[in-house]
């Protein structure tokens, strides 16, 4: 992308799960080895559901992330790992977009927009949690394991020793512990994660305003807007304030 193999980047569609709902799992009987109070840490008492906690001959994965009392739905689960590979494609590691829309009239889906005019969606999942980059020349896919390409013989382009390449990391517990040895900054640097966590919340700050927001992704502030900037954190309980 970054050398131009698929012309000018128009669009990014981020295709992972929804915002998170509210907490509504009946109450059911807690085991006797579990610390409710310590498991629910900082977030606001709700009553037990072992779907929030699966017990070790439970087959599934923990639904905690679904609640908006506990996490952030799939835009902060699987949102985490696709709207970093659509910061990292469009170079946005150290910053983000300047505005998100959720769905309206205009929009069919959620809208991030970047300085530079590239648009950002978030999208239903399409069979897969992936993204796909949308060029003037042609498209990449993303998923774990997969890479779709148009034309189809981008899917295996070498890039040469004189283009652009990106961080190579072959290992990433190799690369963060040379990192520490080298004191330099590893392959997934804290404040790249920190930008991903911001595009997929402030996301889903739109989704719960229902309105645009202008967001500084220099300030890291939504701009003349008090009830969007409450929301970038939460009250946690008093013996959890640091």
């Amino acid at each position: 992308m970054r050398n131009g193999y698929i012309g000018e980047i128009k669009t990014v569609r981020v295709n992972v799960g929804p915002p998170p709902v509210t907490y509504n799992l009946p109450a059911e009987q807690m085991p006797e080895s579990l610390n409710w109070d310590f498991w629910l840490g900082p977030n606001s008492p709700q009553v037990f559901n072992h779907a929030l906690a699966p017990g070790v001959t439970d087959d599934f994965w923990a639904k905690w992330r679904n609640y908006k009392e506990f996490g952030g739905g799939g835009m902060t689960d699987w949102g985490a790992h696709m709207f970093d590979i659509a910061q990292w494609g469009l170079d946005m590691d150290g910053s983000g977009p300047i505005m998100v829309t959720p769905p309206d009239k205009d929009h069919p889906f959620l809208t991030y927009q970047y300085a530079n005019g590239i648009t950002m969606t978030h999208e239903p999942g399409s069979g897969d949690q992936g993204l796909t980059f949308v060029g003037t020349e042609g498209n990449i896919h993303v998923v774990r394991r997969k890479l779709e390409t148009t034309p189809e013989s981008l899917r295996d382009k070498i890039m040469g020793a004189n283009e652009k390449h990106v961080y190579l990391s072959t290992d990433h517990y190799k690369d963060f512990l040379q990192a520490i040895r080298n004191r330099t900054k590893p392959v997934a640097d804290v404040e790249i994660g920190h930008r991903t966590a911001t595009v997929c919340n402030i996301g889903n700050i739109a989704y719960q305003l229902k309105r645009p927001l202008h967001w500084n992704p220099h300030k890291e502030e939504f701009k003349n807007d008090d009830e969007a900037n409450r929301l970038r954190s939460r009250e946690m309980r008093k013996e959890w304030m640091v």
